[in-house]
């Protein structure tokens, strides 16, 4: 792993090394393909091409990565000129740039091709894709995968790493290079095994950890990139207030913040086990803090591996509503007191613990609504004026938002989703009674297809931002919708 974890330094500090020159980026290559091998370089240029063009597709990056590879092992060579290697990486510059280019796309190529020599090799290396909103990779059956191993195995080796990585992009990358090759190696495995079955259920059992952490750590750094630290902190505020209601904001928001600082430090590590060990720390300090306030989290916290009690209580379902006193709103003054995004906070804290099915991407549109706020009214001539006037309007749109997503996630985790549909399709009718049967259907479907995806708590963040706020925009007879 150290060499993996070398190339990968590598090439971040290819990108951002001009002030080093040709000849520091050349010797730095050539020492990684030497010391790892073509094959393994080979497969760290494809886990970090993959991850870097998630969008592109499988013959674009085996194009790409068919390149990097030649160049390496032409230009490594001992006695080689010194000037194979740039002028190798100016012809892949060049090819980069030209129309019929068969590398990944991207719409930031054109302005990278404005520029010349060094500046426009550094410029096309630092351009990557946003990562896709929900992961394409299923994986196959047993039966399928061995089928596909057996036929070509080079092959299916570079497909299954293009797709996994692909579709998981934003998992740390010393995780899904463990995870990638642990999966390879149960393949490969069970594949000629006289019990292949028997096989592959012993060796997914043993993977079980690996492959939810990889799950997990791309939600949660998908939420780091879409969100940022502090709002991040703001949803798992908001998960936790719902897992455990009767806990109070100066026993989460301690919480909250470690969890935010743990993948802010670990996301982009190349630290081979920065994730395990920060989030074991993390997980520590959760069951220390509510394993008595809680049996649910008592159970979770009882197992003797660490990541799986924090996956467990990454699965714990929303808890009912508890009855609480009266909500308190913050006042004109506590908002703009230098403190505001500390007690628009607390308010969202318990606007949670009351709407316990309301998942956090909803209240992230509260959260950003009341920032907007804030920056605007604070700022103002007449601050108590303009908070009170947005407050007003707030009041008249929040109550039926919060409701309706609070029905909507409610119904979709206590029933099952046949059930689900047809008391979708009911409220539909009631509704829209007009509505002929090929429209009822479809209206049912994108709601029910709505809720599967953005009803969960680990739902993608920005797909389900677009898609609440698309909803929001449709349903607005305001005109001017603060949430929106």
């Amino acid at each position: 792993m150290k060499a993996v974890v070398t190339f990968l330094l590598l090439l971040f500090v290819a990108t951002h090394a001009e002030h080093r020159g040709r000849p520091y980026v050349r010797d730095k290559v050539c020492q990684e393909f030497k010391t790892m091998g073509k094959d393994d370089f080979r497969t760290m240029t494809l886990i970090m091409n993959s991850r870097k063009f998630s969008n592109a597709t499988f013959e674009e990056i085996s194009h790409l990565v068919h390149e990097i590879v030649s160049l390496a092992e032409t230009c490594c060579a001992d006695g080689v000129d010194p000037s194979c290697y740039d002028d190798g990486s100016s012809a892949l510059s060049a090819k980069s740039c030209s129309p019929n280019s068969p590398f990944p796309a991207h719409p930031g190529i054109a302005a990278c091709c404005l520029h010349q020599g060094l500046e426009q090799k550094l410029c096309l290396a630092a351009l990557e894709h946003p990562p896709r909103q929900l992961p394409l990779y299923v994986e196959p059956s047993n039966e399928e995968l061995c089928q596909e191993f057996k036929k070509d195995p080079k092959d299916f080796a570079d497909r299954f790493l293009h797709e996994y990585v692909s579709s998981y992009s934003q998992a740390p990358f010393p995780v899904l290079f463990s995870s990638t090759r642990n999966f390879l190696s149960m393949v490969s495995t069970c594949c000629i095994s006289p019990s292949p079955t028997v096989c592959f259920l012993k060796e997914k059992l043993q993977r079980k950890t690996l492959s939810l952490l990889t799950l997990m750590s791309n939600r949660a750094c998908s939420r780091l990139a879409g969100y940022g630290k502090d709002k991040m902190k703001f949803s798992y505020l908001t998960m936790l207030a719902q897992k455990i209601p009767t806990a109070s904001f100066e026993d989460l928001s301690p919480l909250a913040e470690d969890a935010a600082e743990v993948f802010s430090q670990c996301c982009d590590s190349v630290a081979e086990d920065c994730i395990q060990q920060k989030l074991s720390e993390h997980t520590t300090k959760v069951c220390t803090a509510l394993s008595a306030k809680d049996k649910r989290f008592a159970d979770c916290c009882a197992g003797k591996n660490i990541m799986q009690n924090y996956f467990c209580i990454s699965a714990l379902q929303p808890a009912v509503a508890p009855k609480l006193p009266e909500l308190q709103k913050p006042t004109n003054k506590q908002l703009c007191d230098g403190n505001g995004a500390l007690h628009t906070r607390r308010y969202m804290f318990e606007l949670a613990r009351r709407y316990t099915n309301v998942p956090d991407v909803f209240f992230g549109k509260l959260y950003d609504a009341s920032e907007n706020v804030i920056r605007e009214c604070c700022s103002a001539k007449d601050a108590s004026t303009c908070l009170d006037n947005k407050r007003q309007q707030m009041g008249a749109e929040m109550p039926a938002f919060l409701e309706n997503a609070n029905q909507l996630c409610g119904q979709y985790t206590e029933l099952n989703f046949l059930d689900f549909k047809k008391r979708l399709r009911d409220s539909i009718r009631q509704t829209r009674p007009d509505a002929s049967p090929e429209l009822l259907a479809q209206l049912t479907d994108q709601r029910a297809d709505f809720a599967s995806t953005c009803c969960p708590a680990n739902s993608p963040p920005l797909y389900c931002v677009a898609q609440v706020t698309a909803e929001l925009a449709s349903t607005c007879k305001q005109g001017s919708c603060m949430l929106v």
